[in-house]
């Protein structure tokens, strides 16, 4: 007999059953500005496609599927032979197959590539974004082999390779194949060239066998693994296949899977190496070097997958506040909480766009854009990854306590928030390596300065910044102590000077008159009241 108490009313439907991409405006846009024009309409469909699968029921259902069921270990097989298998759901596979077959690890020769790359990756981590660690160190392994013209012959068609085959076979027997990296232990964290896996020559040209471990060794399922270990000419960067040419198992033994905050669909462990059969990439003693490629490009990722879930995030809100009624009227009608809304989309439209135009300049490839990306991306890193939580946690508060229940979604966003500040160097690092730059490659902070300079004149308090920049920029002694504080506003002031360019403007605006202007308070919902809101929550809607 049905309750007759039991009415459901004034409840949101689920955000489901849309394209992800088509409604992404800031997305939408910044992939129109960054590829070619002849290009356009081919990369538009693609996204779209992937986008209409990204908001589907069944991917959206892989992505719950995947973490509510985290991989397990399996260091044996029954009769106590080491085989070191990591065993995923099968939702996880359908995850990776998608990435894969949509090219997100396929950027580094095709037209366009980082830019439809990095707009499908933004997409496709909205359906789930654990599986997303494989994806982009498959894709950051390629710069790397390069270093090497033979690997990178054998490698990197494997790499880029539109075909995913799970399983642990060798290399050459699979259509693609999946690539991890191994550098921090236990002893040394992010300061690696306190490493002590040592590397000892075999009499093969470039063989090598290591002994040592790793305290962070994500996707261990991979099929090839980029390492760093001690040779005897220094640091030096390995490959490490899991299994080698004739089938046999390398030595590759996971100790344990770690059990972390959030990113459960995805396996990250501790490995140890004991005559471990490796080949050198690069020459001895240059590891970090040859690895630095490969670290430049996770940092992107890290910023493009912080964008995702801000995205992600923003329209969950947005859309439970176009439906949730109180107080005699839509949420998103009332003022108070369209200024939270609009502030946590300008968050959202910045970090999309900073992610897009880092990804164009790699397209582009020249030398001014190197250098630019050599201040940009660690400045990028830096800021757009410490925004994640704070949004996804205010996000959350947007649906009340229909948000802090599993089925709504936003707890796994706010559980992976914080992953990617964390990955490739937290934000000391990035300050520092920022510092670096500044102090020992004077093309970087003129690349920068003529980025930011292109919308000079444009906005008083855009120019304001700038100028206060200069001011910073001119005085290094001491700096480390006020490292973060500088890295925050090089990177305000560059999201600044891309949304006046290219943004509405009521985007730009509102994030120059709150970022940069200081008309801000310290928590998200106190934008100056003054500002077109409605019109800068309305760009942020995902219409279904």
């Amino acid at each position: 007999m049905a309750a007759t108490t039991h009415t459901v009313t004034n409840q949101a439907p689920p955000l489901v059953g849309y394209d992800v991409f088509t409604a992404d405006r800031a997305l939408a846009e910044a992939v129109e500005r960054h590829t070619e024009p002849e290009l356009v309409d081919e990369v538009r469909e693609e996204l779209a496609g992937l986008g209409k699968t990204a908001g589907s029921t069944q991917a959206q259902e892989w992505g719950v599927l995947a973490n509510e069921n985290p991989p397990k270990l399996r260091t044996h097989d029954r009769y106590g032979n080491r085989v070191d298998e990591v065993e995923f759901h099968p939702s996880w596979h359908r995850l990776l197959g998608k990435a894969v077959s949509a090219g997100l690890t396929d950027a580094w020769g095709r037209p366009a590539g980082h830019v439809r790359r990095a707009a499908g990756f933004l997409v496709w981590t909205q359906a789930e974004g654990g599986h997303g660690c494989p994806v982009s160190m498959t894709h950051a392994a390629v710069p790397a082999l390069r270093t090497d013209p033979a690997l990178a012959a054998e490698w990197e068609p494997r790499l880029t390779s539109h075909v995913y085959e799970e399983g642990l076979r060798p290399a050459a027997e699979k259509g693609g194949v999946l690539f991890g990296m191994g550098m921090t232990e236990k002893q040394g964290g992010s300061d690696v060239r306190a490493n002590t896996t040592s590397a000892v020559p075999l009499s093969g040209d470039g063989e090598y066998v290591l002994t040592g471990h790793k305290w962070f060794c994500s996707a261990p399922m991979s099929d090839g693994f980029l390492v760093l270990a001690q040779a005897p000419g220094g640091l030096t960067c390995f490959l490490v296949p899991r299994v080698l040419a004739d089938g046999t198992r390398n030595v590759f033994a996971i100790q344990r899977l770690k059990d972390k905050l959030g990113n459960r669909s995805n396996a990250s462990s501790e490995v140890e190496f004991d005559g471990t059969w490796a080949r050198r990439v690069g020459e001895e003693g240059r590891g970090v070097r040859t690895i630095i490629e490969m670290v430049a490009a996770t940092r992107l990722d890290c910023v493009i997958g912080s964008a995702a879930i801000m995205r992600q995030a923003v329209a969950q809100a947005v859309h439970h506040a176009s439906y949730r009624s109180a107080f005699g009227g839509l949420l998103v009608e009332k003022p108070l909480m369209r200024n939270v809304l609009a502030d946590l989309a300008l968050e959202s439209e910045a970090a999309t766009t900073l992610a897009l135009r880092l990804a164009a300049a790699y397209d582009a490839d020249t030398e001014e854009e190197r250098a630019f990306l050599r201040l940009a991306v660690p400045a990028a890193k830096y800021w757009v990854t410490k925004r994640c939580t704070p949004v996804a946690g205010e996000a959350l508060e947007c649906l009340g306590g229909n948000g802090y229940v599993e089925e709504s979604g936003m707890p796994r966003l706010l559980r992976e928030a914080p992953l990617n500040s964390i990955w490739e160097g937290s934000g000391n690092v990035q300050a520092l390596d920022v510092l670096r730059a500044l102090q020992r490659e004077p093309q970087a902070i003129n690349a920068f300065l003529q980025e930011v300079g292109r919308a000079r004149g444009a906005d008083h308090r855009l120019d304001a910044a700038i100028k206060d920049l200069l001011t910073e920029l001119s005085d290094l002694d001491g700096i480390e102590a006020r490292a973060r504080r500088l890295v925050e506003r090089m990177a305000l002031v560059l999201q600044g000077s891309l949304l006046v360019r290219w943004a509405p403007s009521e985007v730009a605006d509102a994030f120059c008159a709150s970022r940069l202007g200081g008309d801000w308070g310290a928590a998200f919902g106190t934008l100056p009241h003054s500002l077109d809101l409605a019109s800068v929550v309305e760009r942020a809607r995902a219409d279904v």
